[in-house]
């Protein structure tokens, strides 16, 4: 998980809601950048983003929302994560 906050909010953040995966602060808006988030100041920043990356480096699935109700569900992404580790072991 990407974020827009500086690394000492963010950081607050992560702790307290016990995330078991990893996160990353972006406050320059790299990440963002280098995969195509887009920012709408109208809808009040980041425009919702899921991209998985594999081992290698490469994209293994990406959603573009157009708001914050525009996110794939939870259980569709673990599905599609238990396939690629699947696929890995195979």
């Amino acid at each position: 998980m990407v974020g827009p906050e500086k690394l000492p909010e963010f950081a607050t953040y992560w702790q307290k809601e016990s995330f078991p995966f990893i996160g990353l602060p972006d406050p320059e808006q790299r990440v963002l950048k280098l995969y195509g988030q887009e920012v709408k100041l109208l809808k009040l920043g980041r425009m919702p983003a899921q991209v998985v990356i594999d081992q290698q480096g490469i994209i293994r699935f990406a959603h573009y929302g157009d708001s914050m109700k525009d996110i794939p569900p939870n259980q569709e992404l673990l599905a599609l994560l238990d396939g690629f580790n699947q696929n890995a072991k195979s």
